[in-house]
């Protein structure tokens, strides 16, 4: 029977989930383990991990107080393994830091599935979608923080062409700002999708895989949560807790969250930068990482058959190093 949550109805698939419990628990036979996982949702990779390993204890992490209280009912069998944050994983060395102490080991695993939950987006009075109308939120923890409704409403047309442009890389940014602002006061998911919907050409919207609203609605929610800016944040404190051997994962699903991804891996297992003729190395780098994959790996057709969600998915993973260590890149079926 499947014992995954109901979320309206449907079941909470976690993406690539054989692959990341396989990688993140490669190994690991000593007890005790401590994994992290920086993005808790409804707990499905959580489980994966806790069985895999039974003398893990797991720190998740959630800004939504709707996720952690889904996880912990889902996760009960576990509750002596495991230890629930609500905060974001920007602050993961401050909640992290007395869990190492008490066990007595660094993390050997952290694991990071970015982005909006499948339970956020299907929950239409948290204001994600535009497939139903609700209130314009938008917020993962809706006890801080301005809302969507507050950005639309009270940033000038340059700021809102910005943000849609930045964060929702939107080729008629300043198009779509201008109808908000001519628009308001926006209240409601459907009055900001009826806005960019009126400035969107008939031949657009006919061509269009998708819905002319979505990139406006990923820029706002990336601007709400600061989510960008919370994980170029997070991944430094990931990488200074983990043990020798220790992995990240990383799950993206837009090429903002890949981009950053990638720099910040590339930059951690890059060595010397000075110049070839240079007889002595005077910069002193040394890598820190190694990369597990190469280039982005994504979920197999029959994964994304069974979970569409799962179409966007981006996965990279690296190993943590001692320096001057030297490894091959494993290599599987990927994408650059």
């Amino acid at each position: 029977m499947d014992d995954t949550p109901e979320i309206l109805g449907g079941p909470h698939l976690p993406v690539m989930v054989d692959r990341i419990t396989a990688l993140l628990t490669e190994g690991l036979t000593a007890a005790p383990v401590l994994l992290v996982d920086a993005t808790l949702g409804a707990g499905g990779h959580a489980a994966a991990l806790l069985a895999a390993l039974p003398d893990a204890h797991l720190v998740g992490f959630d800004r939504d107080p709707d996720a952690l209280d889904l996880a912990r009912r889902r996760l009960s069998v576990y509750e002596e393994r495991l230890t629930l944050v609500h905060a974001g994983y920007d602050e993961f060395n401050h909640h992290l830091a007395p869990v190492v102490e008490r066990t007595g080991n660094p993390p050997a695993g952290v694991l990071y599935d970015l982005g909006v939950s499948s339970m956020q987006l299907d929950r239409a009075e948290r204001g994600f979608s535009f497939r139903t109308d609700a209130p314009l939120d938008m917020r993962m923890d809706p006890t801080e923080g301005p809302t969507a409704a507050d950005l639309v409403n009270e940033l000038t047309v340059g700021a809102l062409v910005d943000l849609i442009r930045r964060f929702g890389e939107e080729r008629n940014a300043r198009r779509i700002a201008e109808a908000i602002v001519a628009a308001r006061p926006l209240r409601t998911t459907r009055d900001l999708a009826d806005a960019v919907l009126a400035v969107t050409p008939a031949a657009v919207r006919r061509q269009s895989a998708t819905h002319p609203a979505t990139r406006t609605f990923q820029a706002l929610r990336i601007a709400v949560n600061r989510e960008l800016e919370r994980f170029e944040a997070s991944l430094p404190q990931a990488l200074e807790s983990l043990a020798q051997g220790g992995r990240i994962a990383v799950l993206s699903y837009h090429s903002l969250e890949d981009r950053i991804t990638k720099r910040f891996f590339t930059d951690a297992a890059t060595g010397c930068i000075c110049p070839p003729d240079l007889p002595v190395c005077g910069c002193g780098r040394v890598p820190s990482v190694r990369a597990l994959t190469r280039g982005t790996v994504q979920p197999a057709e029959d994964e994304i058959a069974a979970n569409p969600r799962a179409r966007s998915a981006k996965f990279r993973a690296v190993e943590r190093i001692a320096p001057h260590a030297a490894y091959p890149v494993v290599r599987e079926t990927e994408t650059a």
